[in-house]
């Protein structure tokens, strides 16, 4: 979708008089995982290509889009340009480099990109996508799961299996690290899918993005909850991410992204001493709403744009600047 010059001024004669009501100030991040050729039933979450280039045109015309490491010091300094927005992207996915790079450099946006490092260069999936993709892939029309400790699934038609992919992962989400890896890896055998190996990014994807002017960030190295492990085991998740980027891009890591992201169920606390400890300049979590200053630099909260239209895109967008409720504990 292009929008025509008319258009995009009502939108930004629209958007500059709803965003005057909440603080003019204050900083908009958005949330991206995958972006895909097609939309995909399975990733109700994800936006295909066609969106995502809407979207970013759209926050080019309406927004002042920075990027996050920008952002953060204007921020400090109290300096934050009115109608400020950031894009950022979790896990790695290597549709990241081949599909959103490209449209973000067309309009020249920056975004940051969140990296979970074990899954660099063909290091396997994430549990949740594990799953996804072996009840997608699946040529079984049903699978009782009971021996080990889940339900019984149908998968007779696309919705019943998009709704026992939701289920399982929901069933799994919260269960110990290891648990849920070791139950991701008996469903995946169990439904004996194939398993694509490319979906997370190669080494030289990342330096890609990094040498087109994007923004790379530490995500953990597996992308465990952090508030499931032992201190001493989260701050070794999170130190070992960060020094396997160092080490490819060959530069400081001062931006990370929680895994999962939900304060105080996901992180606690004593994770931002973490960060701060270990060198880390800000981060950002999955709670809603928008920051006005560095006050809680290290639980700074993201937006995720789920909407397929413009209007109702950029309603989603003031709503969330608006009625925000994000209640952090205080640094």
């Amino acid at each position: 979708m292009v929008f025509n010059k008319y258009f995009g001024a009502l939108l930004k004669i629209v958007c500059k008089i709803a965003t005057t009501f909440p603080n003019r100030s204050s900083l908009t991040i958005l949330i991206y995982h995958s972006v895909f050729y097609e939309t995909d039933p399975f990733r109700k979450g994800d936006v295909d290509i066609k969106t995502f280039e809407w979207q970013v045109q759209l926050l080019k015309q309406i927004y002042n889009v920075i990027p996050l490491s920008e952002a953060i010091n204007l921020l400090k300094n109290n300096k934050l340009p009115p109608r400020s927005a950031c894009i950022t992207f979790d896990d790695g996915y290597a549709d990241n480099a081949e599909i959103a790079l490209p449209i973000l450099k067309k309009y020249s946006v920056p975004a940051t990109f969140f990296i979970a490092t074990r899954y660099l260069d063909g290091g396997g999936s994430m549990w949740n996508d594990k799953i996804i993709e072996a009840v997608k892939n699946t040529s079984l029309n049903s699978i009782d799961l009971s021996s080990i400790g889940l339900a019984k699934f149908d998968f007779g038609s696309l919705e019943l299996k998009v709704q026992s992919a939701i289920s399982l992962v929901k069933a799994l989400k919260y269960k110990s690290n290891e648990d849920r890896e070791n139950l991701a890896i008996k469903i995946e055998k169990l439904l004996g899918a194939n398993i694509s190996k490319e979906l997370m990014m190669t080494s030289e994807q990342v330096i890609m993005l990094k040498n087109s002017g994007m923004e790379i960030g530490g995500h953990t190295w597996s992308h465990p909850i952090l508030k499931k492990l032992s201190l001493n085991d989260a701050r070794i998740e999170i130190e070992k991410g960060k020094h396997k980027l160092e080490e490819l891009l060959g530069e400081p890591i001062t931006l990370f992204a929680y895994p999962n992201g939900v304060p105080e169920q996901d992180y606690t606390l004593a994770h931002t001493e973490i960060l701060s400890k270990l060198g880390f300049a800000a981060a950002v979590s999955t709670s809603w709403g928008t920051a006005a200053d560095s006050k809680n630099i290290y639980q700074l909260p993201r937006f995720t744009p789920w909407d397929t239209s413009p209007m109702k895109f950029l309603l989603r967008l003031w709503a969330n600047c608006l009625f925000s409720k994000t209640k952090f504990s205080k640094i």
